[in-house]
């Protein structure tokens, strides 16, 4: 039988998309290459924005349509369908929607009935009974009852992308800190962290598996408070001189340690430290601001004020000046004035990130900051705009100061642009290509940076 997954939003869904996609292979499913064609659709949605639920309900409609072909319905459409209705010319061959994630969790009483044609609705809580659905397919039998969310959240034991060779590796789950925004702690609930020898039996899996880079990611990582091997409770610093260790005790293919995403309210002086001493930790850190103003940080219940984070930010680069700094930056929030927006620059002039994800804000049913009196769009996309601008001139300039320096590289696969060389990636989450022969894929390499072209370098082979 095979499958298909679509999977919207954050690494943590890329995750759990990857630890479902391990289960169907185990039992010997295979991935189609196309939705059209595929005996189960597995759809892994998100909730952080409302543009991104408005794409999942398009492509919904768009998986009805394709259902209706696959069954041979008298007056199913066919336009752009046209690979399935080949598929299905000698008999119906109908097909099994799964959906799953934050919107299904946050639609989980109502799901069906918008949607009846979906099989089964799979909320955040209860992904650990993926294995009672694919029985059900694989057996022909009666669909199981998947509980609600009154589970508490299970950790899947392997969280890799079959032949990659860098992966996600969940350590904790959930968020506590109820930022105005934000729906993630209406549809991921309480934080919860997972246990150091969860982690580190992960680990093992994947050195078998030749990774090369694992990316440590939680909605808020630094918050992490997992039960260590003795018993006694870990945080984050101490798990990250865990994983140190025991990547260097044994052999191991894994060379590069990252974590995503970290709220500066809980960015404290041992994690900077850690990150400074050992060497399997990336220079590079994500640090979201959101805001440069501390009125709206307020606001937002970020919990930190502007003076704060700049403080954090000086101390990160006094001990550890190669890093590269990268943010999330959010305009338009209810109540922001010009003043703020020029509080925002200011910021982004000092701190100089490398790079930023930056959007507009969008209200979200269920928070707070959706029943505040809103900016008009307008207003949010302009200001937006004029942080889009500055930043890509710090990208440019920063990037440009490492035009003549050598890089370690992570050779990922071909470059998509010339079948000649190889493209990879820095410590500093940095794309290069170069001209190398492929049985260097997976492979760590130095190259030489000789121009910068975009926001990819171009490179040699030392």
């Amino acid at each position: 039988m095979t499958y298909f997954f679509e999977t919207y939003g954050c690494e943590m869904n890329i995750a759990e998309s990857a630890s479902m996609e391990q289960l169907l292979i185990a039992r010997g499913w295979t991935k189609s290459d196309s939705a059209q064609t595929a005996d189960l659709i597995v759809v892994n949605t998100c909730s952080i924005r409302k543009t991104a639920e408005d794409r999942i309900e398009g492509r919904l409609g768009w998986i009805n349509g394709l259902k209706a072909v696959r069954e041979k319905r008298s007056n199913a459409k066919t336009k752009f369908l046209e690979e399935a209705v080949e598929y299905v010319k000698d008999g119906a061959k109908p097909l099994t929607v799964l959906v799953t994630g934050c919107m299904a969790e946050r639609l989980l009483p109502t799901f069906k009935e918008r949607w009846p044609f979906v099989d089964f609705v799979v909320g955040t809580f209860a992904k650990h009974h993926f294995g009672e659905i694919i029985d059900s397919i694989e057996e022909k039998h009666a669909a199981p009852a998947v509980p609600d969310n009154s589970e508490p959240y299970h950790f899947a034991p392997v969280s890799a992308e079959p032949g990659a060779f860098s992966t996600f590796v969940p350590i904790m789950h959930g968020c506590n800190n109820f930022c105005t925004y934000c729906i993630v702690p209406y549809v991921r609930g309480r934080e919860i962290s997972r246990p150091v020898e969860q982690i580190l039996e992960e680990l093992d899996i994947l050195k078998k598996l030749k990774v090369c880079e694992i990316t440590l990611i939680g909605q808020n990582v630094n918050s992490y408070q997992g039960l260590g091997l003795d018993g006694v409770t870990v945080n984050f610093a101490g798990l990250l001189r865990i994983i140190a260790n025991h990547l260097r005790k044994t052999e191991s293919t894994i060379r590069w340690v990252r974590f995503m995403s970290s709220h500066p309210k809980d960015f404290t002086d041992d994690v900077i430290d850690v990150i400074a001493a050992e060497p399997l930790i990336c220079r590079h850190i994500h640090l979201p601001v959101q805001n440069g103003s501390t009125a709206v940080l307020k606001a937002m219940n970020r919990r930190y004020t502007r003076e704060q984070y700049l403080e954090l930010v000086a101390k990160i680069k006094a001990k550890i000046p190669e890093v590269s700094l990268t943010t999330d930056i959010m305009m338009g929030f209810p109540g922001e004035t010009e003043e703020d927006v020029q509080q925002t620059l200011d910021l982004m002039k000092q701190v100089k990130y490398e790079s930023a994800m930056m959007y507009y804000y969008n209200p979200r049913e269920g928070t707070p900051a959706a029943k505040m009196e809103q900016l008009p769009e307008e207003v949010r996309k302009e200001r937006l705009q004029r942080v889009i601008d500055l930043q890509l001139e710090h990208t440019q300039e920063r990037m440009s100061e490492r035009v003549g320096t050598t890089a370690l590289v992570l050779a990922e696969g071909v470059s998509r642009d010339s079948a000649d060389e190889l493209l990879g990636q820095t410590e500093q989450h940095e794309k290069v290509a170069f001209k190398a022969d492929r049985k260097l894929i997976g492979s760590f390499v130095n190259v030489k940076i000789i121009q910068l072209n975009g926001n990819t370098f171009k490179g040699e082979l030392i």
